[in-house]
């Protein structure tokens, strides 16, 4: 069910998307687009979605794009290019999309020195982490020596996390939550200022956010997945962003 609300009172949210070959009908074109899940999960939360392609990157231009947003979400997709946290690629990360890497690079330092309330989701997750000098493991099944993190064919696991207590997200969920999982990689060394704030039975991180700031929480699971029964993210982080519209 999608909240009733005045569009007056409804906080613009900006999701980031893929850019890359697709075919749709006759055309096989360089496109941007984005699994619709999101794009319903900030209308059932009172937001109104407006979507980010990859496009030339500039600080000036991710901030005239933020001017007219009050929240973010930084959606799922591609292994971000190694060589942003000092790193050779492995034989199992993906071919870098440089194109969305910078431009969200761009996005993320735009979106903090503001302050703006933030989702990051998957590859979110870790591009928050990369940005703030972390690392990540590059292929998950290596460190843990099982695949059940991205079994393959879009088939997601469904897997239980343990909350950290007195986080923001045990605001949000409580003391554990159930997500959906497709990632074959996760964070190792954590960046600075932010606080691992769940992990899996296997000590994966599956959860971090900012320190001392408003709303800045990354999961590594799917909550557009399953936002139909469970919105509890996407309605803190509209929640957020309503509040940041209405003081500004």
């Amino acid at each position: 069910m999608f909240a009733v609300l005045s569009a007056s009172s409804q906080p613009i949210i900006g999701i980031t998307t893929y850019r890359q070959q697709a075919k749709t009908g006759v055309w096989d074109v360089d496109a941007a687009f984005l699994h619709s899940g999101y794009i319903e999960s900030v209308a059932r939360a009172g937001g109104i979605a407006v979507l980010l392609p990859p496009q030339p990157a500039s600080s000036a231009i991710a901030d005239r794009v933020l001017d007219g947003l009050d929240g973010l979400v930084f959606a799922g997709g591609r292994d971000i290019n190694t060589e942003r946290y000092n790193q050779e690629s492995g034989e199992h990360t993906d071919q870098p999309d440089v194109r969305r890497d910078e431009w969200e690079f761009e996005l993320v330092n735009a979106a903090l020195r503001r302050e703006m309330p933030v989702l990051f989701i998957c590859r979110g997750a870790q591009v928050l982490n990369v940005y703030r000098g972390g690392t990540l493991f590059q292929h998950l099944p290596d460190v843990i020596g099982k695949n059940d993190y991205q079994r393959g064919e879009a088939l997601l696991t469904e897997m239980e996390m343990t909350v950290s207590p007195g986080s923001t997200l045990e605001s949000i969920v409580g003391s554990s939550v159930t997500g959906m999982v497709y990632h074959h990689q996760a964070i190792d060394a954590v960046g600075s200022g932010l606080t691992v704030s769940a992990r899996s039975a296997d000590d994966v991180i599956e959860a971090i956010e900012i320190d001392d700031y408003p709303f800045g929480v990354g999961v590594q699971w799917h909550p557009e997945v399953t936002s139909e029964k469970d919105g509890r993210l996407f309605d803190a982080l509209t929640s957020a962003a309503r509040t940041q519209r209405s003081n500004a």
